[in-house]
């Protein structure tokens, strides 16, 4: 069986399933670019809580956790089913490392898990289980809930994080609704940090990255809060010790809003 590569995708908002643009185009990609898992962790950095919560909902519903976008983002139903049993499994592996996995019997997809779903794998036809982020845990926290579900690949299990790059949103809805004007020193901090980034996980420069918050430039301006990067450290953690990056897409919104995302093998 292939093993799987990891994935940390920058989802947008909810209206990036209806909207044309560079990075609908990429997240509707995945689909075809990856080999067809035989099942999906979801870890999206809208499923916050105290330590890890594993997802064990045969049929999740939907969370429209957003507000004042388009009506039919209200009406979109993704039905892809659950896997109890394997949500079992990925407890058990945590807990093997030492997490302190809890259990979740209930809980529908947030738009951070379905935008990425919706579009890549629209026949929700490949069962899905969610894992939680803990936004008050760092990048070192992440890294090792991703690592210790990395034997999964081997079975042709995909793991994906779901977050974003930069995720100022004060900026971005004051550039985007208000018509307002953003910094103009901003669009230059989000590039320094997008390829702060790039180069280091290049690099597989693991000391670096996980001390993001103090070596990578601008953090603050990029990340006032951080649970938008946590599935990052995931995705990355979950791939290995010889890890390759490969960049799969940088296109920027507004001048300022990035959506890279990578790919690890």
């Amino acid at each position: 069986m292939t093993t799987m590569p990891t994935v940390f995708v920058s989802h947008g908002g909810p209206n990036v399933v209806i909207e044309p643009s560079e990075a609908r185009d990429y997240i509707a990609s995945l689909g075809s670019r990856l080999p067809r898992p035989k099942a999906i962790v979801m870890v999206s950095a809208h499923f916050e809580t105290d330590g890890p919560v594993v997802v064990t909902d045969p049929n999740p519903g939907m969370i429209y956790d957003f507000g004042g976008f388009a009506p039919e983002l209200y009406e979109i139903v993704y039905p892809a089913p659950g896997e109890p049993e394997l949500a079992l499994r990925i407890a058990g592996l945590l807990d093997e490392a030492g997490l302190a996995p809890r259990i979740a019997p209930e809980r529908g997809y947030d738009h951070g898990a379905w935008n990425a779903l919706y579009l890549a794998w629209p026949q929700a036809d490949i069962p899905v289980v969610q894992l939680s982020i803990d936004p008050h845990r760092d990048a070192a926290y992440h890294f090792a809930l991703g690592q210790a579900l990395a034997p999964l690949r081997k079975e042709g299990i995909l793991l994906i994080g779901s977050g974003h790059i930069t995720h100022n949103l004060r900026a971005f809805f004051m550039a985007a609704r208000m018509g307002q004007p953003v910094d103009p020193q901003l669009p230059g901090k989000v590039a320094a940090f997008t390829s702060w980034f790039a180069e280091h996980l290049a690099a597989n420069d693991r000391a670096a990255i996980l001390d993001w918050k103090a070596r990578a430039p601008f953090s603050d301006d990029n990340h006032p809060t951080d649970e938008h990067l946590m599935p990052l450290f995931f995705a990355y953690g979950a791939a290995g010790n010889s890890v390759r990056a490969e960049h799969a897409h940088d296109s920027v919104q507004n001048g300022f809003f990035a959506w890279d995302s990578w790919i690890f093998h």
